[in-house]
């Protein structure tokens, strides 16, 4: 190739690569800090049994308040929700279906969590 044509093409190409990494990042950062609607359920006192998944969509269904997804997590529930609202009407209303022995709460699972776990600390690898 002849070397006045050289510098040109390498423009371009560094042009393009800019460009495909400011999509790159641009696509990804909202789901770095994304807040999600989630619920914790989990039993306040040990030898108290989770409530199944299935009855618990059952009666929030039956209240109206439509649920995402449930995923059992280390002696917990996890229920995932499409709004804050939802979120927090599932709250209120788990407060009183549920018999006490239950801690419910709002599951933090905002920007910072992603971050640790891509992270490499000596005591996450391997």
């Amino acid at each position: 190739m002849m070397r006045w044509l050289q510098p040109l093409l390498r423009q371009p190409l560094r042009w393009l690569l800019a460009g495909l990494l400011a999509i790159i990042a641009f696509a990804l950062l909202p789901a770095l800090f994304r807040h999600e609607n989630a619920l914790q359920i989990r039993a306040a006192h040990q030898g108290v049994t989770l409530p199944d998944g299935f009855y618990v969509w059952q009666r929030l269904n039956a209240q109206g308040i439509q649920v995402k997804s449930i995923t059992p997590a280390q002696d917990s529930l996890i229920l995932r929700f499409e709004s804050e609202e939802q979120s927090l009407a599932a709250q209120r209303a788990l407060l009183k279906i549920l018999p006490h022995g239950f801690d419910i709460a709002q599951l933090d699972n905002s920007g910072g969590g992603w971050l640790n776990k891509i992270s490499l600390r000596q005591q996450s690898v391997g």
